[in-house]
């Protein structure tokens, strides 16, 4: 009750579920310096777009619309098209369960799956020959074969006749891009999945997957020493080590945000400006896949999607001639773990009825 006699009224959680999208209920629940980034601005973006476009398709100079050659038009095109449609999903696209920086990135996440889900369901039907040339659109350097390398060749520690090292196997293992490749997907991954056990299991699967498929492609045939030693008792390790303490660092720190426009000195808001590109809360992620049969099912199925997801990587860099250091691979990585990150907070949601979900876009696109 308050002073007055009438009932006290509970505010809202700044997140509801509404229609299946989460948003934000109100702007009293937003600080009022940045309120205004939370007002539907779609018919002012609209008209600014829709300039753009014209301007940028030379439609107000004569000589660019009617000179140039067919590839280059083409290619402006296609970007103007994927352009046009990340802007509609950074609009109107269904907001995910993450609310920073902005509820806007996310949606502009799910955009670009969408265009990459596309983007494969295009060179599926393509013959190879032609995909792979097709890549040189994306890269002048790709469209090229790849020599075949392989980890397994030569085995030894101890090379006494090699007049660089007597350790050169070792040297070239140790010192090859997949190291820090692994270290880093390993911290990646931890921050996304949250639990140790999960993430050895994931990580000794992996090693399995490689064992299997190595007769396929030959990046897989690696030494004993190279799978067991390097790869998971060292850099899978050290990568899970250090997501875990990031994880217990965010887990324990007091998520209580207070607007920038009530910080009471300048370092205060430039702190709190910071702190907008961190989570605004940390979820603990309780898999439980011993709780049940279902829910042994449903962490299974996680496992099988982040596993494929994976090993689709080294697939679609072997069939389409992509060299591991050529920076599609990098864009698709980053866009993986982008796409990653409200598609499992939303799963595990959805395994523990947090927000009463059904599985959400994110989900689904990730599994299509």
């Amino acid at each position: 009750m308050d002073p007055n006699g009438g009932q006290k009224v509970k505010r809202r959680n700044p997140l509801v579920h509404e229609n299946g999208d989460f948003a934000l209920s109100s702007l009293g629940d937003v600080d009022p310096w940045t309120a205004w980034a939370y007002k539907p601005r779609t018919i002012s973006l609209l008209l600014i777009g829709a300039c753009f476009l014209i301007w940028a398709s030379g439609a107000l100079d004569p000589e660019i619309s009617t000179g140039g050659d067919v590839v280059t038009s083409v290619k402006r095109g296609v970007w103007a098209m994927i352009a046009v449609f990340l802007a509609y999903c950074l609009l109107q696209a269904p907001s995910t369960i993450l609310i920073r920086p902005h509820p806007a990135l996310w949606r502009l996440v799910h955009g670009m799956a969408v265009i990459y889900l596309v983007s494969l369901t295009f060179l599926l039907f393509q013959k190879r020959d032609d995909a792979r040339q097709f890549m040189k659109f994306l890269h002048p350097d790709l469209g090229v074969e790849l020599p075949e390398r392989s980890y397994g060749a030569d085995c030894r520690i101890y090379t006494p006749e090699n007049p660089t090292s007597r350790f050169k196997n070792l040297y070239d293992t140790f010192f090859d891009e997949f190291v820090l490749a692994h270290i880093f997907g390993w911290w990646g991954k931890a921050i996304l999945i949250r639990n140790q056990p999960l993430l050895w299991v994931l990580s000794v699967g992996f090693e399995f997957l490689e064992f299997t498929f190595r007769h396929m492609l030959p990046n897989f045939n690696e030494c004993w020493w190279d799978s067991i030693i390097l790869d998971i008792l060292t850099c899978n390790w050290f990568g899970i080590w250090a997501g875990m303490r990031t994880v217990r660092y965010f887990d324990g720190k007091t998520y209580e945000w207070i607007g920038i426009s009530r910080q009471p000195n300048i370092m205060g808001k430039v702190k709190r400006t910071l702190g907008q590109f961190t989570p605004a809360q940390w979820d603990k992620d309780e898999w439980h896949p011993l709780l049940g049969p279902w829910r042994f099912l449903q962490v299974l199925t996680l496992c099988i999607v982040f596993l494929t997801v994976e090993l689709n990587t080294f697939f679609l860099k072997f069939c389409l001639w992509i060299p591991p250091r050529n920076p599609v691979i990098i864009y698709r990585l980053i866009l993986w773990w982008l796409i990653a990150i409200p598609t499992i907070r939303e799963y595990n949601s959805y395994l523990q009825d947090r927000y009463s979900l059904s599985l959400s876009l994110s989900v689904s696109t990730v599994c299509l």
